[in-house]
């Protein structure tokens, strides 16, 4: 193992543990056999030697955590070497392996749990399975899923918002209803950032028609537009305008690490992997037994009491919840069922989440959910994809606009490892490993980017050649997701560069169109924001 720092490193940025041997010099020192010493020996096998490093841990716990290995390394390191199985002997738990101390420290790096207690640290360690790996891999999941604490550019009905590296939030697009948070109603078709939140970081979006969600890292709520947010399909009362970000009261007792935005309804996810929803919940639509119209958060009941859950996805009157347990990733859904979307195989409702079995027969473990107004998307670790649910315009990628009432994987993607999928309405997009993207279903204004079949259907995934002058790995898609709006569609590039195409009448692109314009075919590169 090299353990040298870089040229630009002075010693003294080398954080080691306190635990050091009794006679360091001795033990770096310690000649080997003349026989031994150009051999690479069997990591912590006393036949033919011992590790070398065994002696000094602190290098070798300090090498695991600065190089940000994954759980499934530090695992595989356990099962190779019994050097990383035995107690390290070092604090804050004694009894801890030295791969167990890496993924404890590297949890420590992620903004959620670095603020928590010692009791809230160990519960979620209980729930997670009882190792820090799997707690790590519980916060990885999360990450990868909704890119918590890495920017994101999310396109809404009619508005836009994208929240930078630094946590630093811009808008533009649609404001009738001061969605965007800068103190008017007027529109603005340029990004501008929202000065009322300067002080907070905020880490996390979502977006709805007529309003906007976001997330700070001290788990805080804040949001803005219709204030709504128990929004019931009944109310007519007159609704208050909120033109800049609002701390939402309702959730002040709870640490929320993502929200989603659905019809009727909004649901946040704790940073424990509890779900809550407000509104909606008449009739045990959502298994709360509560008036539609309640403004408190509930926590969703059944299946997932004990279950924690990584990322939610909202879309028409439905819920789907990605949950973690030791044996591998599934997905639960919950809400209408109609057309299929709940993916049950059949269009029954449920009034509380239930596992979605077909991945079980699918030999697929889903590791990100995305949630379209009227179907869904899956894709797997194996990076494979799966939708379900209604197929018109041909949404699905199965060649045909049926619908689809369990998970079926695309077979037009069958050559593409996918990364990263994202749904709207009618239209999904597809990102591959090697930056590539894929899209299908419903192309009208534009929203598909595919330059010779503007605004026309598109049954199975089809590369968009548009993206192809960009030159650049892109590693985030987001799409329109309301039926009340023709769709838009922001591109993030993996160097932070943030493109858009679609409709563009209300400035939801980030760039000015000529007059009479309302969409734009081309992606336009949206400038003043820095997504790096």
């Amino acid at each position: 193992m090299d353990t040298t720092t870089s040229s630009g490193s002075s010693p003294a940025t080398l954080q080691l543990h306190s635990i050091i041997p009794e006679n360091p010099i001795t033990a770096m020192e310690l000649p080997f056999p003349s026989f031994l010493r150009l051999k690479r020996h069997c990591l912590g096998s006393s036949v033919p030697g011992e590790f070398f490093l065994a002696s000094v841990p602190s290098i070798v716990l300090h090498v695991l955590t600065t190089c940000d290995l994954g759980p499934r390394d530090l695992a595989k390191l356990e099962a190779t070497c019994s050097f990383f199985r035995k107690p390290a002997n070092f604090s804050p738990d004694f009894d801890l392996s030295i791969s167990e101390l890496a993924a404890l420290d590297i949890c420590q790096k992620r903004v959620i749990f670095k603020c928590m207690g010692d009791e809230e640290r160990q519960e979620m360690k209980r729930k997670c399975g009882g190792s820090w790996k799997l707690v790590l891999n519980f916060l990885l999941a999360g990450e990868f899923g909704c890119r918590r604490e890495k920017s994101q550019a999310l396109a809404g009905p009619g508005h836009s918002i994208a929240v930078t590296s630094k946590c630093v939030v811009y808008s533009f697009g649609f404001n009738g209803s001061g969605q965007l948070g800068l103190g008017t109603t007027q529109d603005s078709w340029q990004p501008r950032p929202i000065r009322s939140l300067d002080g907070i970081r905020i880490i996390q979006a979502a977006v709805g028609t007529d309003r906007t969600i976001l997330i700070s890292d001290a788990g805080e709520v804040y949001a803005f537009g219709k204030d709504c947010f128990s929004k019931s399909k009944s109310e007519v009362q007159e609704t208050k305008l909120i033109t800049t970000p609002q701390r939402v009261k309702s959730l002040t007792d709870i640490f929320v690490v993502q929200a989603a935005i659905g019809n009727y309804f909004t649901a946040v996810l704790s940073r424990e992997g509890r779900v809550y929803t407000l509104s909606w919940g008449s009739d045990e639509r959502l298994g709360h037994d509560t008036d539609h119209s309640c403004s408190l958060p509930q926590p969703l009941l059944g299946a997932l009491e004990n279950i924690p859950v990584v990322q939610i996805a909202a879309g028409f009157c439905y819920l789907l919840a990605l949950a973690f347990q030791t044996t591998g990733m599934s997905v639960y859904s919950v809400g209408c069922g109609l057309g299929g979307k709940l993916g049950h195989g059949c269009d029954d409702c449920e009034t509380q989440p239930r596992l979605i079995e077909q991945f079980g027969f699918l030999n697929i473990e889903p590791v990100m959910v995305s949630a379209g107004a009227w179907h869904a998307a899956v894709v797997g670790r194996d990076g494979r994809v799966c939708t379900w649910g209604w197929g018109r315009h041909g949404c699905l990628g199965h060649g045909t606009e049926e619908l689809q009432m369990a998970p079926k994987v695309v077979d037009g993607l069958k050559d593409v490892k996918a990364v990263h999928v994202a749904t709207g309405t009618y239209a999904t997009f597809v990102a591959s490993d090697d930056g590539q993207v894929y899209s299908f279903g419903s192309g009208v204004a534009a929203n598909l980017g595919q330059q010779d079949d503007v605004d026309e259907d598109t049954l199975t995934p089809k590369l968009v050649s548009s993206l192809k002058g960009t030159k650049e790995r892109v590693v985030h898609v987001s799409l329109t997701n309301a039926g009340n709006w023709n769709g838009h569609t922001m591109v993030m590039t993996e160097s932070g560069t943030l493109y858009a195409f679609g409709t563009g009448d209300r400035g939801q692109l980030g760039v000015e169109l000529g007059d009479n314009l309302k969409e734009r075919e081309e992606p336009a590169k949206v400038a003043g924001i820095d997504l790096s």
